[in-house]
């Protein structure tokens, strides 16, 4: 029997592993001894009863397929070595190569946003002047089937385009993007989730969808955007164009490249809303897990370049002499927003309806995504229902235009292109302006219209149709974010909520300015579905340059949470949930609050010895999935599973090793010339043992390879007795991948990965 016979394979395992076996998860282990032929066994010389035992946890339905990257440095001999030779000047470099990137990361952020908002800007324009000509033309044959049938097909065909952009190339560019990066910035590995291919993706899907008429907007998908910029910029390689430019090699692991994946989220933010403020601060309260003080400089500098670049673009592209674009979503000048203190009740009951409003929210759209998980799974499927939706929003805006005569004169219209449809000469449709434009432009002129400019039944229509329609957009298999339909469904009520006040108290209309309502309901109703406090408020205090109205924002924003919490979680959470992304939470799960190392741990453990047999090597990694490897010497009765702990090796440094033939037998060709930089110019796309053409030449695979150099010496290490909180705040803090359990006597008798803490894994 062969060693590959030995390793009993009940199913494949994600690593967050996730190396080894629960006990009672209804796992076979058989000890096998050789065949005659096979007189090495396990690759090592070990007599029968010592043969290695695998054996792999039975997956269970629906488990998580992600795996953990490694923020933890491992400092083995090779990195000490380098660090030896570093000079003064050396770390100086390295620090002003940061600043460096980080300024690089703001510029090439803003350039995107503006490249996306000035197609946008042009699309849009181009396709409502075209609807408005049709509108116009046809109204006077009393034949507006036309009008409608263009409407549907220049709101189908881009949609169509990004979402067969996104099915059938990208899938992970689908949505904002933000769920995504939060769980990378935690420590997950999203497949793709920072490619420039998925950049690509996401920039023409977001432009395709804003002028396809989806409700969603283009600010949450440049949190994305920002952080593949960051990735790529900071890695000096790009491995989808085969290009290495041989500079910031020391800043390709995982650690460095997540601190700079945190800056251009960042980064993005500012380039979205003109906040590099609100920039950290998101980074802060809603995407980042690790935190330090020389990050939040460099964050707060790439944010600050983000938002003047972008401002520089568009202020020239609109011709203006001042710098008036701040960011993508520019809500204009406020006027100063007064505000009585008998008005704060109202403003608090406004944030606990926009919690319940926005938890419902949640609940309807989780369900709405758990069904197209189910049922609508095919590439061709995903694109035709985004088509539908788009299809289904150009109803409900003609037939609210069609329906509803809210005629004001035309000296009020904020729109490019204001149709007059049955209203009379020199007088514009307000049901209508609210559809004729983008997203972005609406919720401008529901803050910024003069009292009276809308009908309280145009703006409860208008909310009615809306609400559903974004709930239903968002997780459609196209690029779109969930920050602008909220904020236009929350404008829309909190406008609407001001008329009804002044109609029961008429003499409020001295102080009830229906802009004002509306920028307390927007901030309400996304407070209530995204569920950020602090980051909102800077975010909308920034952008409206009010500091005298914090007050009431915050207060607002705080009911709107704390009142949707009640409820269930906020829609990135409750997206992050459904993927099953094995995502640390802030505190420890209440269930294993109680419970010890040894309650949690996977055992028994896959090792290697410090001097391993090559043999050996290819067929753990052949028949396991196990991303971190124990280095164990004076090893019990020769059984690795018993030996003690000296170091940890990672997957990806055995294949290396492997794949440069590192063994001890050849050193005299390679031991002078290895460093670190041998693993780092593999990063991040390391190659698979099925990569690698190993020879069957026995002589060959009986070499050995010597751990000492490559494994971390000093892997963290805890007691079986050591509490469950304990260990989960280190996992948090230190941003760990494996955690191996010991007894006194240093021996392992277990090892503990991420999705132990997550009971639903």
């Amino acid at each position: 029997m062969t060693q590959k016979q030995r390793l009993l394979v009940d199913s494949s395992d994600d690593d967050i592993s996730d190396n080894e076996s629960r006990p009672g998860n209804g796992n076979l282990i058989i000890n096998l001894a050789p065949e005659e032929g096979d007189p090495d066994g396990a690759g090592n010389g070990a007599m029968p009863n010592n043969q290695p035992v695998f054996s792999l946890r039975r997956r269970k339905r629906g488990q998580s397929q992600y795996e953990s990257l490694d923020y933890d440095v491992c400092e083995n001999v090779l990195w000490t070595e380098e660090h030896q030779k570093i000079e003064q000047r050396t770390t100086v470099r390295k620090d002003f190569a940061r600043w460096i990137i980080s300024m690089q990361i703001g510029i090439g952020t803003a350039l995107v946003a503006c490249g996306i908002n000035i197609v946008i800007d042009q699309m849009s324009f181009l396709k409502y002047s075209f609807l408005k000509r049709e509108v116009d033309q046809n109204v006077l044959n009393g034949d507006l089937s036309i009008p409608y049938l263009y409407w549907v097909l220049t709101n189908v065909v881009p949609v169509m385009v990004g979402a067969t952009l996104v099915a059938y190339v990208e899938p992970v560019a689908a949505g904002s993007g933000i769920p995504q990066v939060k769980c990378y910035l935690n420590g997950v590995k999203i497949p793709r989730i920072v490619r420039i291919k998925t950049l690509a993706v996401k920039a023409v899907g977001v432009v395709t969808s804003v002028v396809g008429g989806l409700a969603g907007g283009k600010e949450g998908p440049m949190i994305h955007s920002g952080a593949v910029i960051a990735a790529g910029l900071s890695q000096g390689k790009s491995t989808t164009f085969r290009r290495d430019l041989r500079i910031f090699e020391y800043f390709r692991d995982d650690h460095e490249k997540r601190d700079f994946v945190v800056g251009g989220a960042a980064a993005g933010v500012a380039a979205a809303f003109g906040a590099p403020i609100g920039g950290i601060l998101f980074s802060l309260e809603e995407a980042a897990s690790f935190w330090n003080q020389s990050l939040i400089w460099r964050t707060f500098f790439a944010s600050i370049i983000s938002s003047f670049t972008l401002n520089i673009v568009l202020s020239a592209y609109h011709g203006l002499s001042s710098f008036r674009y701040r960011g993508l979503f520019n809500l204009g000048e406020f006027e100063p927003l007064p505000f009585e203190y008998y008005e704060l009740p109202i403003f608090i009951l406004m944030g606990v309806f926009g919690g319940m409003s926005g938890a419902f929210w949640n609940c309807v759209n989780n369900r709405i995504n758990i069904f197209r998980a189910r049922y609508i799974k095919s590439r061709w499927a995903r694109v035709l229902e985004a088509a539908f939706v788009a299809a289904i929003g150009a109803t409900g805006a003609c037939a609210m235009a069609y329906s509803i005569n809210d005629c004001r004169p035309l000296g009020n219209d904020p729109t490019l292109t204001p149709v007059q449809l049955f209203c009379e000469d020199n007088e514009y449709n307000a049901a209508a302006a609210l559809w004729f434009q983008t997203p972005e432009a609406t919720v401008k002129a529901l803050f910024h219209d003069p009292p009276g400019s809308h009908k309280i039944l145009t703006l409860a229509v208008f909310v009615l149709i809306y609400y559903p329609l974004s709930c239903v957009t968002y997780g459609l298999s196209v690029s779109l974010g969930i920050f602008i339909p909220t904020l236009l469904v929350g404008a829309a009520w909190g406008r609407l909520t001001a008329s009804f006040v002044v109609l029961a108290f008429p003499g409020s209309s001295i102080f009830v300015h229906p802009g004002k309502y509306a920028l307390i309901g927007a901030a309400a109703q996304l407070g209530g579905v995204v569920r950020m406090t602090l980051s909102l408020s800077v975010i909308l205090l920034e952008t409206t340059g009010n500091i005298g109205f914090v007050l009431p924002i915050i207060l607002t924003l705080m009911a709107a949470k704390w009142c949707g919490d009640y409820f269930n979680e906020g829609v990135y959470d409750n997206q992050i949930k459904a993927s099953k992304v094995p995502m640390l939470p802030w505190h420890v799960d209440p269930s294993l609050r109680q419970n010890i190392a040894e309650d949690i741990m996977n055992q028994p453990v896959v090792c290697v010895r410090r001097k391993e047999k090559v043999n050996y090597i290819i067929d753990i990694l052949k028949n396991t999935t196990h991303n971190g490897f124990p280095v164990v010497e004076d090893a019990e009765d020769g059984v690795r599973e018993n030996g003690k702990l000296i170091g940890l090796i990672l997957r990806s440094q055995l294949v290396v090793i492997l794949m440069r033939s590192m063994y001890i037998e050849t050193s005299r060709f390679w031991r002078d010339l290895v460093t670190i930089q041998s693993f780092r110019k593999e990063y991040p796309r390391y190659p698979t043992i099925e990569d690698l053409k190993i020879s069957e030449d026995k002589t060959l695979r009986n070499y050995t390879v010597d751990m000492r150099l490559f494994m971390n010496p000093s892997p963290y290490s805890v007691n079986l007795k050591t509490s469950v909180p304990r260990i989960f705040q280190l996992f948090r803090a230190l941003g760990l991948r494996h955690l191996v359990v010991v007894t006194r006597e240093n021996r392992i008798r277990g090892i503990i990965t991420r999705k132990d803490f997550l009971p639903e894994l």
